[in-house]
């Protein structure tokens, strides 16, 4: 394990294990723990950063070029980045894009992100893979503070060793708003923006696990008008306010840890028949409030590029994916239908209620960075509202 300290390096990445890795602080100064995953995505890391569903992680970026399209006002997926901090191949790049109203550096300043760059992604990833996702800490002082007293890697060793696993902890209640609110802004166009719905025709309550704005975009662009509601709300007060349909949303986490208050409220809206959608952390609760089982992944799904197959239609969607927790298959009680399945490598991606106007997915249809395969779940959901 190299613990010398190259010079010039103001900044180090440091694994449980022990494994160091130097290079130069990006972003703020300071000190970041939580869990180390990697995303393939080649675009999108504005959204990426700004994922709620990212609490308590640190990204890897395996794309070398980030911050070439720089940062904006609108490409953001929460106002507050949950997100521990990110670690980049090369410097960051500077924007060329027409979009661009910041340098990448700039935000993650602002949002009081720490990241470094120079680190052998390729290496950290494959340690990923092989290994799983383990605990880091990223430290970025100032280059003077580094030169006159170093960086001290053992006790980084031992505070990345101490960090808690996500496995067993509630993260969805940081996250969630903590008040409701409408919701009316709809999805993105080159000439105007963002739009408003003014005509909606159902009305929508949304749990907010985590929720990315994309999907509650998504959801007004369908025809709906939105009420989100934090994390915590039962299921009366959910169905006190009348709604046409129910959905649950990503969010991060343990969805076990979450289920404790989440899992009473999915059961009651279940039986009261109204339509109901999840998506990630919402799909895995929905799993969990039927009588089904979830794990932790061993490396997890992140990126943009994922091939899922409709086992219904036999269409193949390439999506969007964050998630390191999985729905066991094997754990599906009598009338749970699979209803999608990711091909990189066979978990469940998917599943409904038979004789019930209630399903949901592992990805994110939204695909907010990512393709646009997926976007006739909303229309699915319109159509049990419908119905």
């Amino acid at each position: 394990m190299n613990h010398t300290r190259p010079a010039g390096c103001n900044a180090a990445l440091v694994l449980a294990d022990g494994q160091v890795f130097w290079g130069s602080g990006a972003g703020a100064y300071g000190v970041a723990m939580g869990e180390v995953c990697f995303n393939t995505g080649l675009t999108g890391y504005q959204e990426t950063l700004s994922d709620p569903s990212y609490a308590g992680q640190i990204i890897t970026f395996t794309f070398p070029h980030i911050g070439n399209v720089g940062t904006n006002f609108e490409d953001v997926e929460t106002d507050k980045p949950a997100v521990r901090g990110c670690i980049l191949r090369a410097d960051i790049t500077e924007p060329a894009n027409y979009r661009a109203a910041s340098h990448l550096n700039e935000w993650l300043k602002v949002n009081e992100l720490v990241a470094i760059a120079g680190v052998d992604t390729r290496r950290l990833t494959r340690r990923i893979r092989d290994g799983g996702a383990p605990n880091g800490v990223i430290i970025h002082l100032p280059a003077a503070e580094v030169e006159e007293s170093g960086i001290d890697t053992e006790a980084l060793v031992t505070m990345a060793a101490n960090w808690p696993s996500l496995e067993g902890t509630d993260l969805a209640k940081e996250v969630s708003t903590q008040e409701i609110y409408e919701w009316h802004e709809t999805e993105w166009s080159l000439k105007d923006g963002y739009g408003i719905q003014n005509d909606a025709k159902f009305h929508v309550v949304a749990v907010d696990f985590g929720a990315k704005k994309n999907i509650l975009r998504c959801l007004a662009n369908a025809g709906c008008r939105v009420t989100v509601v934090p994390a915590v709300t039962t299921a009366a007060d959910i169905l006190a306010m009348n709604p046409d349909g129910v959905f649950l949303s990503n969010g991060p986490g343990d969805p076990a840890a979450t289920g404790a208050y989440a899992v009473p409220m999915i059961k009651a809206i279940i039986d009261s028949g109204k339509p109901l959608f999840g998506i990630c952390l919402g799909h895995q609760m929905l799993a969990l409030a039927t009588g089904a089982k979830t794990h932790k992944m061993h490396m997890g799904h992140r990126g943009a590029n994922h091939p899922v197959k409709d086992l219904e239609t036999g269409k193949v969607e390439i999506t969007s994916q964050n998630h390191g927790f999985a729905v066991i298959r094997e754990s599906l009680p009598a009338g749970v239908v699979e209803t999608h399945t990711s091909l990189f490598d066979g978990s469940l991606e998917g599943l409904k209620l038979e004789g019930k106007p209630v399903f949901s997915v592992q990805h994110h249809p939204e695909a907010s960075p990512g393709p646009m395969d997926s976007h006739y779940l909303f229309d699915r959901f319109v159509r049990l509202m419908e119905g």
